[in-house]
């Protein structure tokens, strides 16, 4: 409409004339212009250009500008460039180190729009995923060509793995042996990003055939990292108390990390850490 290009072309004029002034506006402001990105498409369009993304450094680039700085560094081996974000810095914050360790870039993405942007994005460039820092390990998340290979030997991950399934909850958590790095956490806790932002979706949208993905329990990945000392010594335990308690321990720390240890468990867990420390 009429109105619709009369917005955009003041917007898109702020931001060539004073970009440093128009980037310190952005925060209060986006909110309404992803509404109107997301209900028109000329106006979406238009935006491309001065619409802006904030990393965790608080710097701003426009789409184009994003992604062609991470075009090589954060492409995965089937060749699409991976974006990657946060929507919560502070709850996130392990996750986001991890990535920027690795010298990649993590954009802040927040608010109630944001999933129904992101689905946008994807399908209008087809050779680019948006993926949340903790929807899987980051080795996962930008799979590259050259794998990280694992300290243990297959039989000794499948006999890891089992042992680790006889002491959790099998409804909530999917045990994944992942070679990661030695540097990175024992044990990983990650939620799938297709479910979960089938959940969110449904969430926004009301229902309709999406319904299910709302009323399903929630499930999480459980990554062990292979190439940690802590998940070497698992195997390593003689006495059945000793491996139960030391995969308690690394699992609710995997969980303090995601804020998912409450109430009683919480308790356990801070009792059975000063019986360590004694």
């Amino acid at each position: 409409s009429h109105i619709t290009k009369k917005v955009a072309d003041k917007l898109s004029r702020m931001f060539k004339k004073d970009r440093k002034d128009f980037e310190k506006k952005w925060d209060d402001i986006k909110v309404f212009i992803e509404y109107g990105m997301l209900t028109e498409q000329k106006f979406f369009d238009k935006a491309k250009d001065f619409s802006l993304y904030k990393n965790t450094t608080g710097k701003y680039y426009t789409f184009d500008e994003f992604t062609s700085k991470v075009n090589k560094s954060q492409k995965n081996k089937d060749g699409k460039t991976v974006i990657l974000y946060t929507n919560n810095t502070k709850e996130q914050h392990s996750f986001v180190k991890t990535a920027t360790d690795k010298g990649y870039e993590v954009l802040e993405l927040g608010g109630p729009l944001i999933s129904h942007l992101i689905s946008k994005l994807e399908s209008d460039n087809t050779d680019i995923q948006f993926a949340r820092v903790d929807a899987d390990v980051i080795d996962k998340l930008i799979e590259k060509k050259e794998p990280t290979i694992s300290k243990l030997s297959d039989k000794e991950q499948e006999k890891l793995k089992e042992i680790i399934e006889k002491d959790i909850d099998k409804e909530k958590f999917t045990v994944q042996i992942q070679n990661m790095s030695t540097s990175d956490a024992p044990i990983v806790i990650t939620q799938s990003e297709f479910m979960r932002r089938m959940k969110e979706q449904q969430q926004l949208s009301g229902g309709g055939g999406m319904q299910m993905f709302g009323s399903m329990p929630e499930s999480y990945n459980l990554a062990i990292n292979s190439n940690h000392d802590l998940i070497g010594k698992i195997l390593a335990e003689k006495t059945k108390k000793k491996r139960t308690n030391l995969i308690s321990q690394l699992l609710d720390l995997a969980l303090l990390s995601q804020g998912m240890l409450k109430g009683k468990d919480l308790t356990e867990f801070i009792s059975r850490s000063v019986n360590l420390i004694k």
